[in-house]
């Protein structure tokens, strides 16, 4: 692999991770630890240090080892096709539907937030912030265009 070709894969990597972290902690109310998942991993017979873990889960270098990626699949049951990046591996449903539960409560929060901050703009203004933060969030196609409303 070359020199690009591992960059990218490893940043590829590191994205699919922290959306699981994500995932995980939406679903539980707190992030997984590295405590927990090196236990995790422990359990099944494999390895992983803190270093490896932090460069790994940051994308500074790729790793190609199948036993970390079923174990790391297994700590948040999805499959290790979708982890490793394989060509053809869906997105898991759940990882789907947290995401999108994860974008509207962020575009929330910013709503929130320009609502309270902005309290002289406009009600015209604030509503289209609003169109366009809701645009933001909505499910995309399955081909990732953007949406024909112009949100992107």
């Amino acid at each position: 692999m070359a020199e690009a070709e591992s960059t990218t894969a490893a940043e590829d990597l590191a994205k699919r991770l922290r959306l699981l972290l994500d995932v995980a902690e939406a679903e539980t109310g707190s992030e997984p630890t590295f405590t927990q998942i090196a236990a995790f991993l422990e359990a099944r017979g494999t390895n992983l240090s803190r270093s490896r873990w932090t460069y790994i889960v940051n994308g500074h270098r790729y790793v190609q080892d199948a036993t970390l990626f079923e174990g790391l699949a297994a700590f948040f049951d999805v499959d290790p096709a979708f982890l490793a990046g394989s060509k053809g591996a869906e997105t898991p449903a759940k990882v789907s539907a947290q995401l999108d539960l994860v974008r509207s409560m962020r575009a929330a929060r910013v709503k929130s937030y320009a609502a309270r901050t902005l309290g002289d703009i406009s009600p015209d203004a604030l509503r289209a912030i609003s169109r366009f933060l809701d645009a933001e969030v909505a499910p995309r196609p399955p081909d990732g265009s953007p949406h024909a409303s112009g949100g992107n």
